[in-house]
């Protein structure tokens, strides 16, 4: 249903991203997903993709998928060096309209997709790329507690809490999404997305 509704300004995005920028409309990203093994039992299938995890050798923390977004930044020079790093409001590739679809979380609208495929739900916890969650589950404590839930477009962390920029703010980021996990409910996830429309308007907190 959101995508129904939602479409005609996705299209619009699409287009404005198109016109103003060189490069591809959707920035996908390898994120980190929810780990089934610490969840109930999912069946069959399930089980078998999480326990081909530990056969290739290498414990990703949960299932990784393919994340879409609205490309907000420029498209990096062909050959230059890249790394997963996190990205902060102020950095320099950040294109005009892509500062307009941060600012109001518009970017993220693709991840209805995601959700469609199973692979988030509205509300949870954010995904993370693949390196800097191996980081952080060694530096922040309980971090890979968060993927027992599918991760989220928006979450209570993101509503209570502004961009990362220190560990310290992934600590406390973790500390909300280990609350809605504990309370976790539909009424709590109605709550959440409701509260997220003040930030995606006010331009408060992050996403």
């Amino acid at each position: 249903m959101g995508i129904v509704v939602l479409l005609p300004l996705m299209v619009l995005i699409a287009l404005a991203v198109r016109l103003t920028s060189r490069g591809p409309i959707l920035y996908t990203q390898e994120r980190v997903g929810r780990d089934r093994r610490r969840g109930p039992r999912q069946g069959k299938r399930s089980r078998e993709k999480a326990l081909d995890i530990g056969r290739r050798g290498h414990d990703s923390g949960g299932e990784v998928f393919t994340m879409y977004k609205f490309r907000s930044m420029s498209t990096p020079v062909k050959g230059s060096p890249s790394r997963e790093v996190w990205a902060c409001p102020a950095d320099h590739r950040i294109t005009p309209v892509g500062s307009v679809l941060r600012a109001y979380r518009l970017d993220e609208l693709p991840q209805l997709f995601n959700v469609l495929r199973g692979e988030m739900n509205v509300v949870g916890p954010r995904p993370e790329q693949p390196a800097i969650f191996e980081e952080l589950r060694e530096q922040v404590e309980r971090y890979p507690d968060r993927q027992i839930v599918l991760p989220g477009i928006t979450g209570w962390a993101q509503v209570n809490h502004s961009y990362d920029q220190s560990l310290d703010d992934v600590r406390r980021k973790v500390e909300f999404d280990l609350e809605y996990i504990r309370r976790r409910s539909p009424s709590e996830d109605l709550r959440i997305m409701l509260r997220t429309l003040p930030v995606m308007v006010g331009r408060k907190g992050s996403l």
